[in-house]
């Protein structure tokens, strides 16, 4: 055991980050939170810091934290409801106003401890407070490791849709701790596993591999192995957001399986997935739809489907009609001039954006995903 902790702790890495507000670090490894105030003193000289958190997350890892921030000036703890229901406006004022009261100024760095609703919402806070601080990202979940902490998009939910408001606001600093993952509930470490698979399918035929080989592993949270996927995962995506910062192309291949998964978050009220699980059904769906309209192979579309199945069981696809998903889907981001837009696979380690087409074909993927991905996979080889 001491062996593989020396092994892990060697392992820790900076993956450097391309922004059009200069390049920041991903610091990740095992235990690397120990050294919090150390790595913000290198951004910059914050005359305060303002930890944004929430109740329960402060419960699980607010001891850890404050030990890592033990060298820094005056911290103040901001907490809110995390659910994916108070990821809104109403939450960005209410975190507003208790930075003004504690006083925080422009020269003041937000650090975002959280998961994906966190380090969004507490992301956005910060590009629009006093028109712009520091932000610094401590993700503690599987989903905001791999993810959400990593590229700079911040932003908020509106009635209408996902994300609707927001902003590009590229963070100082990148803290992954993948020992914080130990004691991540179940469900949402099995959620997060949804965007580990996503970086396979997109961009790395290897790493989906792996995955396959060692899912098991990593279900059990092998440190090793979830070292590895979660330094593979932050390589690929500071590669694509380096070179594509605003999502003006090359950047919305990070959506797949995204718009049909935001249209199931959206439906049900925020309220019955997180959004690793919508994310999952996304991509099945995606993978369905790829097939159905000759752009996935059948194998691919078969593997993807089987690898996710290996997530375990997922809340149920909800009883909505098509038309209401796809009314929902219009409101993607992605939609140009109200045409749906899809990220779909080619083939497992490639993807691009296509056109929505053969709205029929459409339908009959959102009335059959869930039974097409409950059934026994078709074999490929």
């Amino acid at each position: 055991m001491l062996e593989l902790k020396r092994f892990l702790m060697a392992k820790t890495v900076r993956i450097l980050v391309k922004s059009s507000a200069g390049k920041y670090a991903v610091v990740c490894g095992v235990g690397v939170l120990a050294r919090l105030s150390l790595e913000i003193a290198k951004v910059g000289d914050f005359s305060s810091v303002h930890v944004v958190t929430s109740p329960k997350v402060w419960a699980a890892v607010g001891k850890k934290v404050s030990r890592g921030m033990g060298g820094a000036k005056a911290v103040r703890i901001h907490s809110f409801n995390d659910a994916e229901a108070e990821k809104n406006l109403n939450s960005v004022e209410e975190i507003s106003r208790s930075l003004l009261r504690a006083g925080a100024d422009r020269r003041s760095v937000v650090v975002a401890v959280g998961g994906g609703v966190v380090g969004d919402v507490a992301g956005f806070v910060a590009a629009s407070f006093l028109r712009g601080v520091a932000l610094v990202q401590v993700p503690t979940t599987l989903v905001a490791q791999t993810d959400s902490a990593i590229g700079g998009k911040t932003g908020v939910n509106l009635p209408e849709g996902k994300n609707l408001v927001g902003a590009f606001y590229a963070p100082k600093l990148v803290l992954v701790d993948t020992a914080l993952l130990t004691t991540l509930p179940e469900r949402e470490f099995r959620g997060g596993l949804a965007e580990v698979i996503k970086y396979g399918v997109i961009a790395d035929a290897k790493l989906f591999a792996f995955l396959e080989r060692n899912f098991e592993k990593l279900l059990s949270r092998d440190p090793r192995v979830l070292q590895h996927v979660i330094t593979r995962s932050v390589e690929i995506k500071a590669e694509v957001v380096g070179k594509d910062e605003r999502e003006a192309a090359l950047r919305e291949i990070l959506n797949f399986g995204h718009t049909f998964g935001h249209a199931l978050e959206s439906a049900t009220g925020y309220k019955k997935y997180q959004h690793g699980e919508a994310v999952a059904w996304g991509m099945m769906a995606a993978a369905l739809y790829g097939h159905e309209i000759r752009v996935t192979p059948a194998a691919d579309a078969s593997r993807t489907i089987s690898l996710i199945r290996r997530m375990g069981k997922l809340p149920a696809w909800p009883r909505v009609e098509p038309k209401r998903l796809i009314e929902l889907m219009r409101a993607d981001k992605k939609a140009r001039a109200g045409r749906l837009r899809f990220v779909l696979t080619p083939g497992i380690g490639e993807a691009a954006a296509y056109e929505g087409r053969d709205p029929e074909k459409l339908e009959l993927i959102l009335r059959l995903t869930a039974s097409v991905a409950e059934a026994e996979p078709v074999p490929h080889g």
